[in-house]
């Protein structure tokens, strides 16, 4: 295909997905490409929607399940540092949308900005947590958003400030096909009071979640004023499991996949829950898991 000559310095045809994503599961991509500038980005996706090319854009990865046949189109991830660039001009924190979140945390603890530290221990960028409104008890993220820069999926840049933004548990306005970067609008306050706090929230989250060094991923969305781990539970679903993935044992809204985990074995237990938790209780669990 003439694109992947044309771009052949940063495309990589049928590309490993798998080790691209926290559970570690899933096929290859058709084309897999890493622009190093938002430039190239822009010529890329202008040149994918030419040739009627589908195109995708690859985050973190901790909240991605890839199926085992792999995907179609392009995909492209914005892990180069031109997309995560972080700065900090009085009270606002303006980051690339592919700077690592928690990265973005620390700088605003750093420079004694309140806001965004209840989401410490949330994994992926700012952009995947931006477009999916990732939160904690604490707040959201998208509450501190003053404006962002997005690409669209017809490879024009636009920029949308706050009155055009809405967000909403889980999910968010920003469906572009990127969020290139955002600014946040966040509180000054004591640094050294911010990181005490920051690391309390950490270790209180931690305690909850499956271990670090798990393959592991959040499975649903909470239903209003309802905890899909307890649903799960109530449903008689705790520790169920579908050959290499099983619920932790620690939170029973993540799964937790073995070495010889297939993504179907993911989807299986995903399907099982949802239509006993309905049967039984009568509620529609909604995934917040992306899948492939």
């Amino acid at each position: 295909m003439a694109i992947a000559s044309e771009f052949e310095s940063i495309i990589k045809p049928s590309h490993p997905l798998a080790r691209r994503t926290w559970l570690g599961l899933g096929g290859p991509a058709e084309y897999f490409a890493e622009p190093r500038s938002v430039d190239e980005l822009i010529a890329l996706v202008g040149r994918c929607g030419a040739e009627g090319i589908a195109t995708r854009l690859l985050g973190g990865g901790s909240n991605l399940l890839v199926r085992e046949e792999g995907v179609s189109g392009m995909v492209i991830s914005l892990a180069d540092p031109a997309f995560g660039e972080t700065s900090v001009s009085g009270s606002t924190l303006k980051a690339g949308g592919g700077a690592s979140l928690a990265h973005v945390i620390n700088e605003s603890v750093r420079a004694g900005l309140a806001g965004l530290e209840p989401m410490v221990g949330i994994p992926g960028t700012v952009g995947g947590a931006l477009h999916g409104n990732a939160g904690s008890r604490g707040g959201d993220v998208g509450q501190w958003a003053s404006s962002a820069t997005v690409l669209t999926r017809s490879g024009e840049v636009c920029e949308r400030q706050r009155d055009e933004l809405v967000f909403a548990y889980r999910e968010s306005s920003l469906d572009e096909l990127a969020i290139l970067d955002v600014s946040f609008d966040l509180e000054q306050d004591d640094a050294e009071q911010l990181t005490k706090r920051m690391q309390k929230q950490w270790i209180v989250k931690k305690a909850g979640q499956p271990m670090s060094h798990q393959r592991t991923a959040c499975l649903f969305k909470n239903p209003r004023g309802m905890s899909a781990s307890m649903l799960i539970e109530q449903a008689g679903l705790a520790g169920a499991s579908v050959e290499g993935a099983e619920l932790s044992s620690r939170h029973s809204n993540f799964v937790v996949v073995a070495d010889d985990a297939k993504s179907s074995h993911v989807l299986k237990l995903i399907d099982q829950i949802r239509s006993r938790v309905a049967e039984r209780l009568g509620v529609e669990l909604e995934t917040q898991l992306e899948i492939w």
